[in-house]
């Protein structure tokens, strides 16, 4: 892979990275609710998720996902049903002041579920990539090593930009820490998340 085509995925990346979706909503409420060590945690649900998918790509599944409508609809409708509950979980979330720099190991384990789960159940994402990777590789040199460098590169400038996120929304952080604050933003979150999951279920390829 030469230097340049590899700077053309890079700039890919940081526009795929910098569009948003479900994933950097789930930074943006996380990251107004807990400090950066807890948000962490669903980042590497995220990037996890989106390792997954250059798998999945990879191994050529990635292809037969996006030639079937079928499987691409079994996986829409997971993935919308999901948003949609992860929205009305946020929805009617119990309202409680939070303590500074509290980390629960429930809560932590809990980001990573939705973070994994978040990414993996998005069937644009996995289309996205089997759209753009397979243009960055050359047929004639080992594929293996060009799929490694072409996913430390997407996780990389995925935690990047997400990070950039988490760390501004920390800054209104103190905000949020009433219960005034913290219904409304569950109650914005939580629409945020049914919309998505329901603009999901009437999307097409």
């Amino acid at each position: 892979m030469s230097l340049s085509v590899w700077l053309a995925f890079v700039a890919a990346s940081v526009i795929i990275a910098a569009t948003p979706g479900p994933g950097a909503v789930l930074v943006l409420a996380t990251s107004l609710r807990y400090n950066y060590r807890t948000v962490v945690h669903a980042l590497i649900g995220l990037e996890i998720a989106l390792l997954i998918h250059l798998m999945i790509v990879a191994i050529g599944l990635g292809a037969l996902l996006a030639a079937s409508d079928t499987a691409f609809l079994a996986l829409k409708v997971v993935g919308a049903g999901y948003l949609v509950w992860l929205g009305f979980q946020k929805w009617i979330s119990p309202v409680h002041a939070i303590e500074a720099e509290r980390i629960h190991l429930e809560s932590s384990s809990r980001l990573f579920r939705q973070g994994l789960l978040v990414n993996l159940t998005n069937p644009k994402a996995i289309i996205f990539i089997v759209a753009l990777t397979p243009q960055f590789i050359n047929t004639n040199a080992p594929q293996v090593l060009q799929y490694c460098i072409l996913g430390a590169t997407m996780v990389v400038v995925d935690v990047i930009i997400m990070t950039l996120i988490a760390l501004l929304a920390g800054r209104f952080r103190r905000w949020f820490h009433d219960e005034k604050m913290l219904s409304i933003q569950n109650r914005v979150f939580g629409g945020l998340f049914i919309s998505a999951g329901a603009a999901l279920a009437v999307s097409s390829r």
